[in-house]
């Protein structure tokens, strides 16, 4: 009875919660999904709104909206210190890291370990990517977060398994939570395509911040082969350069890509959307693609924010077998291609276009799992692993 009425009172009272990440308007895709997460979060918990230690690139001045309590300067460690004593002097219950490799200074992050010493408050670490050697420089840091952390969040089964197996986790340690959706209604391209006049086009598309590893390239390789037997197929290609990549290499890779368009002679077939776009221009542009499609080179992809959306919109994805699409797209919830492989993608998406029931069966599947990565879904998920850790733990950290 004891138990209960603690649980009932845990549950009862709000959670303070410091969110640590990168954050708008930081053009990031943990920032946006930070965003997401935290206003879907706030909603269910209205009387303790999520604190933001943001951090930030140096010489970087951004506006940052109100709850953006403390930026911390990525490449300077007393910053990150500085923000360790904040957190401890605050009175927050529970510290969330959204953590992902090159965001936390140095080469993979590794201003992130002193940070995480230094906290007195309980932890809990979202891990964004997971390296698959645990003896690696990325596993090193993972494995040290994974022992400061009461819990550590993952996206899929698989990398808590390989968490489990690989990095001898304690299984009650690690908790797969997926990436969070916005809750949008199942609709057909007709009312989007003719709101951008695309109505006799097949579309294809994908949202990314732009760089190197997305493998835009055999996309475009594919759509040659779809314009032989559609001419008017338009595939485009959404998101401006990822801004790291901007800085050290400049628009070197989509300027590849436009060249590889001309010398595809498909310039009448692709569209280069080169812009940070918001979440309702998102939702416009996933409405008139007929196929989403991402062709990513990294098998160990543990997350794609942009094809999780495509998911929860009930689009027909076609895509690369990267540890997270290969977990989202199964069952029949899409087709997964071998990677670098643009026949398979160009004969994926001729079969599905000229069979509609495969197709609007696939769609379907596809929504239906969505409903359960809607955000206000995911953000009551890791509310009950706060309050659990609360109700669990001391503030004695590991």
């Amino acid at each position: 009875m004891k138990d209960l009425e603690l649980i009932l009172g845990v549950k009862r009272r709000p959670i303070r919660v410091i969110y640590v990440s990168s954050y708008i308007p930081r053009k990031c895709g943990i920032a946006t999904y930070t965003k997401d997460l935290t206003n879907a979060i706030n909603l269910l918990n209205p009387y303790a709104l999520a604190e933001i230690m943001a951090v930030n690139r140096p010489r970087e001045d951004l506006n940052y909206p109100w709850e953006t309590k403390f930026k911390i300067n990525q490449e300077e460690l007393t910053s990150y210190l500085q923000a360790a004593d904040y957190i401890n002097h605050s009175g927050a219950d529970i510290v969330s890291l959204q953590h992902e490799f090159g965001l936390f200074g140095s080469h993979l992050g590794e201003n992130i370990i002193p940070f995480v010493e230094s906290l007195k408050r309980p932890l809990v670490t979202t891990l964004h990517t997971v390296f698959v050697e645990p003896n690696s420089s990325g596993g090193v840091i993972i494995k040290r977060l994974i022992e400061k952390s009461k819990v550590s969040i993952v996206m899929m089964e698989k990398i808590k398994n390989e968490l489990i197996q690989k990095y001898h986790a304690s299984a009650d340690k690690i908790v797969t939570i997926p990436h969070g959706t916005p809750d949008l209604p199942y609709a057909p391209t007709d009312g989007y395509k003719k709101k951008k006049r695309l109505s006799d086009r097949l579309v294809l598309g994908n949202i990314n911040l732009l760089t190197q590893n997305k493998g835009v390239e055999y996309i475009l390789e594919a759509v040659s082969l779809i314009a032989k037997r559609y001419p008017t197929v338009l595939y485009f290609v959404i998101g401006q350069t990822h801004p790291v990549d901007l800085q050290y290499n400049g628009e070197t890779y989509r300027k590849s890509l436009i060249t590889r368009v001309k010398k595809l002679k498909i310039e009448k077939n692709v569209r280069f959307i080169n812009k940070y776009i918001s979440l309702d221009e998102l939702i416009d542009w996933l409405g008139v693609m007929d196929f989403y499609i991402t062709s990513y080179l990294d098998p160990q992809q543990a997350s794609s924010g942009a094809l999780a959306y495509a998911v929860g919109a009930g689009k027909c994805c076609i895509s690369s077998p990267y540890i997270y699409a290969q977990e989202v797209l199964s069952h029949g919830r899409g087709i997964i291609v071998p990677f670098r492989d643009a026949k398979s993608i160009a004969s994926a998406v001729i079969d599905l276009w000229e069979n509609k029931d495969k197709k609007m069966k696939i769609e379907k599947d596809a929504y239906e799992y969505g409903r359960l990565m809607t955000w206000s879904s995911v953000a009551l998920q890791y509310l009950d692993l706060f309050r659990t850790i609360l109700h669990n733990g001391s503030y004695v950290n590991h």
